[in-house]
């Protein structure tokens, strides 16, 4: 540990840090000078530091403390929510919807730096809009910031305020530590960790890596996507659950990520409430999809489907999840796939990680009609997507599969072999828990659909299409195919049924 109590670190006094952190140091061949520091930002509330030195390169990640109503810093802003404008503000006096206010008029030039005293309140969104980036100065990095030509850039908290301690970097290092200890391959290491300057330090994902979701929206095909992300979540769900630990270990581990409640309890609010009913952080594109959000909010069958899927969420400790395994979690080349982020971990379904990701996917196959253009009408990219996603669930059914009967006679305690002591038997429990873990994996995969489109953090996929009504009719699309999975998901017993539904809905 290099200081003695926390302070956020900028580019000076990480330095500082550095040298007095040999597992750092060390990775730069000791030598510091002429280090190369770059602020970033991640998407969510934390720093993110690329330290690049002549002999190495590292990521510093540090959260800062939470944030309480009445805090005021200044932002630096650089970047827009779409290619040629900027997301309109959303308060009381200036509506999103209101083109008077500006709307999504032409942003300032990139990189111009807008310093404003901050307004009493804050909305940490969760959008992943990796282009908006942060001053350093900044304790929360990359929300959802809403600017226009009239209105200042404010960001406003989930209520009076909404306690995001520090204590997430813990459990992002823990799970980083543990799913890198299953699959090497796609996480990236964790050098050193600092509980009490709540900062991670992990392997630098140079370029050509980027953000899965910026890969799909550019339309590249990545033919190891499938291949990888199912190793990872196979491997990682199948080692952290009690199909290979003892209960004992099991629930100590649980009763560790318990103390996640904050982020676990954000997770409950904006994608298994907030779009269900009036809430003054929903937006839409309005009025174009005005109908079908209050169908949502007035669908009785809808909501006692997702209130079954909140209280497994909130109950069942399956496996270590990742807790917020979308597309922008996740960092590719044609050759590497990375997972990235798992801020949000804890041990809950392991429906909700394959399904975060899963609608992640689909969410980018209804957005590719809204990239299309006269060179690229996207229809052949739009099949790689339906083969990546019936590619990805085969695969993770069979090396989940696989890693099961590999340690059939094990120290797991979920089928004791003493009782499931037969092939016969083995195939049903089996058979019976990937039918119970489709039907999650399809629940979970629509409310993560539902609530970027109608809730309050939407995704780039959809964001990126400038013209309103193409982008509505590809989020209707969406919509129909994730009420239809919410509500009728028992109905379904295989991947190719899904993909078949997918592809009826025009």
């Amino acid at each position: 540990m290099a200081f003695a109590e926390y302070r956020p670190l900028d580019e000076k006094s990480l330095v500082e840090y550095i040298k007095a952190v040999p597992s750092l140091s060390s990775k730069l061949g000791d030598n510091i000078d002429g280090l190369t520091i770059k602020e970033v930002g991640d998407g969510n509330l934390n720093f993110v530091y690329i330290v690049i030195g002549s002999s190495g390169s590292f990521v510093i990640k540090q959260c800062p403390p939470q944030v309480e109503r009445g805090a005021r810093r200044q932002l630096s802003y650089t970047g827009s929510r779409h290619q040629k404008g900027t997301l309109a503000i959303v308060t009381p006096s200036t509506p999103a919807t209101d083109s008077s206010q500006g709307g999504l008029g032409a942003c300032r030039s990139r990189g111009q730096s807008i310093p404003r005293p901050w307004c009493n309140s804050f909305l940490p969104c969760y959008c992943e809009f990796e282009y908006v980036t942060w001053s350093p100065s900044v304790y929360l990095t990359n929300l959802c910031v809403f600017v226009t030509a009239k209105a200042l850039p404010y960001i406003r908290c989930i209520g009076e305020s909404w306690p995001m301690t520090k204590e997430r970097a813990y459990f992002e290092a823990v799970a980083l530590k543990e799913h890198g200890r299953w699959c090497p391959d796609n996480v990236p290491e964790v050098y050193h960790f600092d509980r009490t300057m709540s900062l991670i330090g992990m392997r630098y994902l140079e370029p050509p890596h980027i953000i899965l979701r910026k890969g799909l929206i550019a339309g590249v095909e990545y033919p190891l996507l499938a291949e990888h992300i199912s190793e990872y979540m196979a491997k990682t769900l199948f080692h952290a659950s009690l199909l290979y630990r003892s209960t004992t270990e099991h629930k100590s581990a649980v009763a560790e990520f318990c103390g996640n409640v904050e982020l676990c309890r954000l997770t409950e609010q904006v994608v298994f409430s907030d779009p269900y009913k009036v809430s003054q952080y929903n937006r839409w594109t309005s009025p174009h999809l005005d109908h079908d959000a209050d169908a949502i909010r007035n669908d009785n069958a809808l909501k006692a489907e997702i209130a079954e899927l909140k209280s497994k969420f909130i109950e069942r400790t399956q496996a270590l999840i990742h807790g917020d395994l979308h597309t922008s979690s996740v960092m590719v080349t044609l050759e590497s796939t990375q997972v990235i982020d798992p801020e949000f971990a804890f041990y809950g379904p392991m429906g909700f990680d394959v399904g975060a990701f899963m609608g992640n996917l689909i969410l980018a196959y209804f957005s590719q009609d809204g990239h299309a253009d006269g060179n690229n009408d996207r229809k052949k990219y739009k099949e790689w997507i339906l083969r990546t996603i019936e590619d990805t669930w085969n695969l993770f059914h069979k090396k989940f599969i696989a890693l099961w009967d590999k340690h059939k006679d094990g120290s797991g305690e979920a089928y004791l072999p003493a009782i499931y002591n037969n092939p016969e038997l083995q195939h049903l429990v089996q058979k019976k828990y990937f039918e119970d873990l489709f039907h999650d994996t399809l629940g979970f995969g629509a409310a993560k659909m539902i609530r970027r489109i109608v809730g309050v953090a939407h995704v780039e996929d959809f964001e990126s299409i400038t013209d309103d009504t193409k982008r509505a009719s590809c989020e209707r699309r969406a919509l129909e195919l994730a009420k239809l999975l919410l509500k009728q998901r028992r109905k379904f017993h295989d991947i190719g049924e899904i993909v078949a539904a997918i592809r009826q809905i025009q």
